[in-house]
């Protein structure tokens, strides 16, 4: 096996199995945004892609291709990809408890009181520290002199400082995906891990964050609890310069616009129509999870329905919500709430002729482009998200709706000129919002879409990606 040029290191892959009804093994390409952005590359011969097995039948089939590699054991759909098969136990610790449970909640600033960080954290802790050395291990044999490797996000904070003790030859990127937290936040992680976290991001040459406020987050605790210094370029820690760059990341116009004609988007289409009627449409699609403010939404809709009485029976909340994380119980719980605020609305206002929510829980991406289409106004309200591309393909996608839009979202530094920007925790400004979107004229609606496109598309995957193989030259 020729030694890698470029290494990109993420938890999912842009590949995983299943086994169907008759037994039958399939591979499907990998899921989200990371998978698409990185296309152009994966398709390069110098290229590896080294990821986790996610599932049993995942761990199964990596444990059996030779080197781990899926491309050389007879699945080559997803490109040059290693698939390391990690302990089940301490992918769990690693990913659930640790990434998805402390780091996602804290980066978010969802974390609530402190963390009960006891001896079963400080075990999950160290499977965090086992799962990134496990990429380490991996990309420091595969990986030609003078590789660029990409890690990506919040699940590898660790991997830069590993490659760079054992292979100080690589160059490498860390990109994050998320936010950063605040000093204030991020130092109620135990001080050790606080610090490790810190250390292990800034062996990167160069770390990416997509707005500036996560960025100087991030050097806000390098400062705090490094006693870091900085410069316009990045952080000095120790005798060692890590760049700190902003790669805001933005949608591919063509593929979005080519998907979204095709006849299952029609169809779906179609059929929202129907069941809609001349109602106005206020949608979202959003995954189920604490972050994206869904509840607060629905909060915000059913006050918008007890103060503008007008607008009973002339419009409809198309909330798709899709389940994720499920094997988080703060997910499931947050699940459970946004359908039963779902229901309770529809209690209050339905009619025989109207129902006022229609949430959808079913994955169902082409249902999500018509949604998408067919909005009127488009209500993307996370408590805090590092980008969020849906709002970017949605303003790409819809004619003319309008886009009310959370302040702490990373989008809205590029957005935010174009939409209704609002408080996230409030709930009644957010009504006047929808409020005032569903009575825009047409003229500043039409004034208001031109700008979201442009900025939408200012920087799409491939702009994105190559920037960040810049850094490293």
């Amino acid at each position: 096996m020729a030694a890698a040029s470029i290494v990109i290191a993420s938890n999912r892959g842009p590949i995983g199995f299943r086994r169907d009804a008759g037994g039958e093994v399939t591979a499907a390409r990998g899921g989200g945004g990371l998978v698409s952005a990185m296309a152009g590359l994966t398709t390069d011969e110098s290229t590896l892609w080294v990821c986790a097995a996610l599932s049993d039948l995942d761990r199964e089939i990596a444990a059996a291709a030779p080197g781990r590699r899926l491309d050389l054991g007879g699945h080559p759909e997803g490109g040059a990809v290693a698939m390391l098969p990690i302990p089940a136990d301490v992918l769990d610790g690693a990913y659930n408890s640790i990434a998805n449970t402390t780091l996602w909640f804290l980066h978010h600033h969802m974390a609530g009181d402190p963390h009960p960080y006891d001896e079963m954290w400080h075990r999950n802790w160290a499977s965090y520290v086992a799962y990134n050395t496990a990429f380490a291990d991996a990309i420091i044999v595969a990986a030609a002199d003078d590789a660029r490797i990409l890690v990506q996000d919040y699940h590898l904070a660790l991997l830069p400082a590993m490659l760079r003790t054992r292979r100080p030859d690589l160059r490498i990127a860390h990109f994050t995906h998320t936010p950063w937290a605040a000093p204030a936040v991020f130092t109620t992680l135990p001080l050790e891990v606080a610090t490790d976290v810190l250390a292990g991001m800034l062996g990167a040459d160069s770390l990416g964050f997509h707005t500036p406020r996560w960025a100087a987050e991030f050097v806000g605790c390098c400062v705090q609890l490094l006693g870091a210094e900085t410069d316009d370029g990045g952080v000095w820690h120790g005798d060692r310069h890590t760049a700190v760059r902003v790669h805001p990341l933005g949608v591919d116009a063509a593929p979005l616009l080519a998907r979204a004609a095709e006849a299952d988007v029609t169809e779906r289409r179609t059929e929202l129509a129907e069941a809609i009627g001349d109602c106005k449409i206020i949608a979202r699609v959003d995954r189920t999870e604490p972050s994206k403010n869904i509840a607060r939404g629905l909060e915000a809709f059913r006050d918008l329905l007890r103060r503008h009485p007008e607008h009973h029976g002339k419009v409809v909340h198309l909330a798709l919500a899709y389940p994720s994380r499920q094997d988080v119980p703060a997910y499931r719980e947050y699940t459970e709430l946004v359908a039963s605020l779902a229901s309770d609305i529809n209690d209050e206002f339905g009619r025989d002729a109207w129902t006022p929510v229609r949430l959808a829980v079913r994955d169902d991406y082409p249902r999500s482009l018509a949604t998408m289409q067919l909005a009127d106004v488009l209500l993307i309200n996370p408590v805090r998200d590092g980008m969020n591309l849906v709002a970017k393909e949605a303003a790409l996608l819809t004619d003319d709706a309008v886009l009310v839009l959370s302040t702490e979202a990373g989008a809205a530094d590029e957005l935010g000129p174009h939409s209704l920007l609002v408080d996230p925790f409030d709930i009644t400004g957010t009504a006047d919002a929808l409020h005032e979107a569903l009575t825009m004229p047409a003229a500043e609606r039409a004034r208001r879409h031109v700008g979201l496109t442009r900025a939408a598309t200012a920087t799409p995957p491939q702009v994105w990606l190559r920037q960040q193989l810049d850094a490293l030259e």
